[in-house]
């Protein structure tokens, strides 16, 4: 049983895990940096504890504080969150050294999972088609795996994902100065220089499915697009995921139940496939092995609580839900509103919101750490805030979305809303089934 559980991290995500645990009799500990010890979700835990100065390499991401604070702090169980500590094996280990509980999967599925080539190669063993490519330790390498795969390709990490270190290449000519970017962007966010080259798919969907699993059992609850994409980082989600094929759909879900029963994977996770747009055909991209930024839509289909899911299996409970049970219904959307300034390059914008006016209204959820008066310091992420309708069909979705952005009010930091507002009103958006090259031809 947890009865007090320690929050490793900050915005948007700890108010969110804060408020289910508390509904489910838990005592709330917030573990902030000096920059967010008086931030909302600060104000809202039951306790807070100090893990260290601002900078993350300080703090969120600093092992030894985190567990010494949680230790301190008396908890029963670490919850990550998403980013920071949520994929580090190390920290999993620690924390469980440490007589606590982790809120995650076990080592072996973060360890599994948080190498893309190791998660290339078990889901390859699980049965799952991947993209042709494969690993590149040296510059060489990397050139003679893309003259193999064929231009256009990708570079990719192999130590994370976020976008980072990430690079289309088109011509050879343009290989070295790109691999020499990407392995130095490795490096700097992960510690590791290793890439891997992929081909690139020219109209690519990024489709995810959101499973649950508790060592026994598995299964899904349906797919989200996040396709529209900026720099490899998503911006809009929606559930279930449109225009898709019953059976691209049905292959998707059972590829991702598939390799969660392969990993005897326990709590949260979303496998996340790359489909072409032209065929069908998919491919397994990577397993997120924590919850998702964009895992509200999931919820508003399907009803299900997804903190609360993690919070019950890893106190040790089985899934008591079944795969019939999970009946998706209606059409949900996200959009990540950041304060990044669209006219300046998407330039982040830290500040104070002297005015935070968010919509309101049936079928309308916000997942929010900001309210008027609230600082955005420049030492993290920009997500401001999350932005979700539910509707009963997708197009009344769209509309609600595109009502709702149209009385959403951020005054003192530039916000993303306004691209948001171009992309509910352009008709390929409104039709539905995007590629990931969809914001080339936004007007």
């Amino acid at each position: 049983m947890i009865r007090r559980l320690f929050i490793a991290n900050r915005g948007e995500i700890a108010l969110r895990i804060a408020r289910t645990a508390q509904r489910l009799g838990m005592t709330t500990i917030v573990g902030a940096s000096q920059a967010d010890v008086s931030s909302l979700p600060a104000q809202f835990a039951d306790e807070v504890a100090l893990i260290g100065p601002a900078p993350s390499a300080q703090s969120y991401l600093n092992v030894e504080a985190v567990i010494a604070a949680a230790v301190a702090a008396r908890a029963d169980a670490i919850h990550p969150g998403y980013g920071f500590l949520s994929e580090n094996a190390r920290f999993a280990e620690a924390t469980i050294e440490a007589g606590m509980i982790f809120v995650g999967p076990d080592v072996t599925s973060l360890n599994a999972m948080g190498d893309k080539l190791m998660a290339r190669s078990v889901g390859l063993a699980a049965g799952l088609p991947v993209v042709p490519g494969g690993e590149a330790a040296t510059p060489e390498q990397a050139m003679a795996r893309a003259r193999e795969t064929g231009f256009p390709v990708l570079l990719k990490a192999v130590a994370g994902g976020g976008g980072k270190g990430m690079k289309r290449v088109d011509r050879a000519d343009d290989m070295p100065a790109m691999i020499a970017m990407a392995m130095s962007e490795a490096q700097a966010a992960f510690g590791d220089p290793r890439i891997y080259v992929e081909r690139f798919v020219a109209r690519g969907r990024h489709v995810e499915v959101q499973v649950l699993g508790d060592g026994h059992d598995a299964l899904h609850l349906g797919t989200r697009d996040c396709s529209i994409q900026r720099r490899f980082q998503k911006l809009v989600e929606e559930a279930p995921a449109p225009q898709l094929a019953d059976a691209t759909r049905n292959g998707l879900e059972q590829a991702a139940v598939a390799l969660t029963r392969h990993l005897a994977y326990r709590g949260a996770g979303t496998v996340e496939f790359l489909v072409d747009a032209q065929t069908g055909d998919f491919f397994f991209l990577e397993m997120n092995a924590r919850i998702q930024v964009e895992h509200p839509v999931t919820e508003a289909i399907t009803g299900v609580d997804l903190i609360e899911q993690q919070l019950l299996v890893a106190a040790g409970s089985r899934l008591g839900l079944t795969q019939d049970a999970i009946r998706p219904s209606g059409h949900a959307i996200e959009v990540r509103i950041n304060a990044e300034d669209p006219a300046a390059d998407f330039r982040p914008s830290p500040g104070r919101v002297t005015r935070a006016r968010w919509p309101a209204g049936p079928g309308i959820r916000i997942d929010s750490h900001i309210a008027t008066g609230g600082v955005i310091p420049p030492t993290y992420d920009s997500l401001m805030g999350k932005l979700i309708v539910w509707a009963r069909d997708r197009p009344a979705a769209v509309a609600l979305l595109a009502s709702a952005l149209a009385t959403l009010s951020i005054e003192g930091v530039p916000t993303t809303a306004p691209l948001h507002r171009r992309i509910a009103a352009d008709p390929r958006f409104v039709a539905g089934g995007v590629d990931t090259r969809f914001l080339e031809g936004l007007a």
